[in-house]
């Protein structure tokens, strides 16, 4: 069976992207839950009845599910794990990876926490991720005296999928500076949704280049290497899809602008 990427629109593309970059003989099955997005202003409830229903389905055609959106990483990643996953499936989210990358930590290291080299971190994330708090409770897993600052970036990720680039830039200038008037001087930005990385560099330079940026894509994709090295039994064959619960033609149309390559989706029946 193949790896499925889960994403509640376009952001996870981000991720699909690099993994398949990353892993060009892996079959990977994409589902965007168009018909639904935007996640990130929905209720926690909400979003863990959609992800849970997505995952279930995906399931049908995958071993391996990784939520590349991070607003359903922090509202049903634990509670669906914490819940149980049928024999023979696994479900993963994004955040770990970045903190195992900000932390300097080898992936997949699950010893106690410990001091790092960063201590002031500001957190670029989706209103719902930022009120759920999900960064900040895995990050006290493996790291102590990190002082964390979040931002809710309302209206990026919509400007983005609106293709209107010129207004999320102009967004991430905006919250930027509402990040700096709590925190002046972040040592580290974390881009925590798969849409930024699209404005990662007005993110970089809205925040100046002594900020080092943690962008998703390539440390997902990165970590899911690893992961699959250990356990190569996850990713034998399948066929590579593209889904969504949207309208396919006007989905296609606009991923293809999106990582300006062409895509195909189809409806998920």
């Amino acid at each position: 069976m193949s790896v499925g990427i889960f994403d509640s629109g376009l952001g996870g593309l981000t991720i699909w992207n690099a993994v398949t970059k990353r892993l060009p003989n892996l079959s990977v099955t994409y589902f965007g839950d168009n018909a639904n997005a935007p996640y990130g202003v929905r209720t926690s409830e909400d979003v863990h009845s959609l992800t849970k229903k997505a995952v279930e389905r995906m399931w049908e055609d995958v071993d391996l599910v990784v939520l590349a959106c991070n607003t359903a990483s922090a509202a049903a990643l634990r509670r669906m794990q914490e819940a149980g996953v049928p024999e023979g499936k696994r479900v993963l989210g994004v955040f770990v990876p970045m903190i195992e990358a900000l932390t300097e930590r080898d992936w997949g290291d699950n010893s106690p926490p410990r001091e790092v080299a960063v201590s002031q971190v500001a957190l670029f994330a989706t209103p719902a991720t930022v009120a759920s708090r999900a960064f900040q409770r895995e990050l006290a897993f493996r790291a102590v005296g990190v002082d964390v600052e979040a931002q809710a970036c309302g209206g990026v990720v919509d400007a983005i999928e609106d293709g209107d680039m010129i207004l999320a830039e102009a967004l991430v200038r905006s919250h930027v500076d509402a990040l700096k008037r709590k925190m002046p001087h972040p040592q580290a930005a974390v881009l925590g949704c798969t849409h930024y990385p699209l404005v990662q560099d007005a993110f970089q330079a809205a925040l100046g280049p002594d900020v080092k940026v943690f962008s998703q894509a390539d440390i997902v994709a990165e970590s899911l290497a690893n992961y699959l090295d250990r356990r190569p039994q996850m990713a034998q064959g399948g066929a590579a899809r593209m889904l969504t619960t949207g309208d396919p033609a006007r989905v296609s149309d606009r991923a293809t602008q999106f990582l300006r390559r062409p895509l195909t989706f189809e409806a998920v029946t």
